[in-house]
């Protein structure tokens, strides 16, 4: 076994991205982040480096046990890193419409409204 491997490759072969060339598009991106410092795709990792890579808007801290070059079953590939992301907080999806749904009904803008915290008090319109 070696002791260093690629950081695009190592990040396909526990299974970060699901092909090579899409670590490597975020390696180029600057998403990924090896002892601090932004790191291009050849750049090679070793067994203690910590990774943090930038995944939907969120950082996943993982911590390097083991080094692969080859893709391997989830099982094995698990084993190989040590995942010390924080618990997030879990978030409601508030007032989420679908994209091309069209613009809200009266009733379904009144349900948003609801749901954010609003009442019709607060729309700012005089009712007077």
């Amino acid at each position: 076994m070696a002791d260093a491997a690629r950081v695009d490759s190592w990040l396909w072969a526990i299974r970060v991205y699901k092909t090579r060339s899409a670590a490597t598009t975020a390696c180029r991106a600057g998403h990924v982040r090896v002892n601090g410092d932004k790191v291009k795709a050849a750049q090679h990792i070793r067994i203690g480096d910590e990774l943090r890579v930038r995944i939907s808007g969120f950082d996943r801290i993982l911590f390097v046990r083991q080094l692969l070059v080859k893709r391997v079953g989830a099982p094995l590939a698990a084993l190989a890193y040590e995942d010390r992301t924080p618990e997030r907080e879990p978030q409601a999806a508030l007032g989420l419409r679908d994209r091309g749904a069209g613009r809200p009904t009266k009733r379904e803008r009144r349900d948003i409204d609801r749901l954010r915290g609003r009442s019709a008090e607060d729309d700012g319109i005089f009712h007077g």
